[in-house]
């Protein structure tokens, strides 16, 4: 089968590879035949040579449609439409240990391939209507912000929520909070895609290079008060603004560190706002089927900026580095 493997050298070298058919699966396992994926910031770490490995099938995020179910399995058939999951030994409940140790695309094979047989709880049903890369942007993005808003936010109607930049999550925490009757306040440095997130529904957008203290503008537009919620993808850099930005008791889910992995943390404003500020990655197995059922009833599908034909995986990379980008790169094949 065709798959494409990190090699020495980063993302120049990495390369698309003849490897064995993984074959027919055994008990518990489905054998799905893949056709689509979505890039991450952390698929580009791996691909670059951040995460260094070596022979490693790239791509956390994978979709497509069972092919054969093994012995036992139940919940799946031959032609169910299905989407990974980024920790598939997280079921359901707390946070389990492992790092990124059997993350797909990093500790273990991920999908960017053409088959992949897996145990059948490593994947759930895609979202009905939805194409294979429209489903694969669900896994790492996508559940992201519904775990940041829903699950650890209680977002409800009338909520008012601040997202940072325009790519893969922040875009989807806008549609999810527009979708459930929030209100939504959106930075970028680009005036086009303030505009593109106004289409969207977008409430109140703000240039940060051109308001680099753009909390005040944020509070000017909350009269005073601050929003409920913060969706943080930026890490150090950005911190200190996002806490000036929210209420007192609010809540920033810290989800990123585009800005660097170390920095100094207005600990004396977060304490006096009494900020819940939640550092988190991705969700549970049972999270994801949360958010499919939502997703079935309609509740929007997501942008997708640009798709890439599989052996062109190198230059959906560059392109992700451009920054160009307005919501999620995809992977077709």
């Amino acid at each position: 089968m065709k798959a494409i493997v990190t090699a020495p050298g980063g993302l120049d070298a990495i390369k698309l590879a003849d490897l064995p058919d993984p074959g027919k699966p055994g008990p518990g396992e489905i054998r799905v035949a893949l056709h689509g994926s979505s890039l991450n910031f952390h698929d580009l770490g791996v691909a670059s040579g951040r995460t260094p490995t070596d022979g490693r099938v790239l791509m956390a995020d994978g979709a497509g449609a069972v092919e054969e179910v093994g012995e036992g399995v139940t919940e799946f058939s031959a032609g169910d439409q299905v989407v990974s999951c980024f920790f598939p030994d997280w079921q359901d409940g707390p946070p389990v240990a492992g790092g990124f140790s059997r993350v797909p695309g990093d500790g273990i094979d991920g999908f960017a391939a053409e088959y992949a047989v897996r145990p059948a709880t490593a994947f759930t049903r895609a979202p009905r209507g939805f194409s294979a890369v429209e489903a694969a942007t669900i896994t790492t993005a996508g559940l992201t912000s519904w775990r940041a808003l829903v699950e650890i936010g209680r977002l409800k109607a009338g909520d008012t929520v601040l997202a940072l930049g325009t790519g893969g999550v922040s875009i989807y925490a806008l549609q999810l909070a527009r979708a459930m009757g929030a209100r939504v306040a959106i930075t970028s440095s680009s005036d086009e895609k303030l505009e593109r997130a106004k289409a969207l529904g977008a409430d109140f957008t703000v240039n940060y290079k051109a308001h680099p203290e753009w909390a005040k503008n944020v509070l000017d537009w909350t009269n005073g008060r601050g929003v409920d919620h913060v969706v943080e993808v930026g890490g150090p850099g950005t911190l200190g603004q996002s806490i000036q930005a929210c209420r007192m008791a609010g809540s920033i889910a810290m989800i990123g560190v585009l800005t660097g992995a170390r920095g100094e943390v207005p600990t004396a404003a977060l304490a006096g706002k009494q900020i819940t500020l939640s550092g988190l990655i991705v969700g549970s197995r049972r999270q994801q089927q949360d958010f499919v059922r939502a997703l079935d009833n309609g509740l929007f599908k997501p942008v997708i900026d640009k798709v890439f034909p599989l052996e062109e995986l190198a230059d959906a990379f560059r392109y992700e580095m451009s920054g160009h980008h307005f919501g999620k790169i995809g992977v077709a094949w």
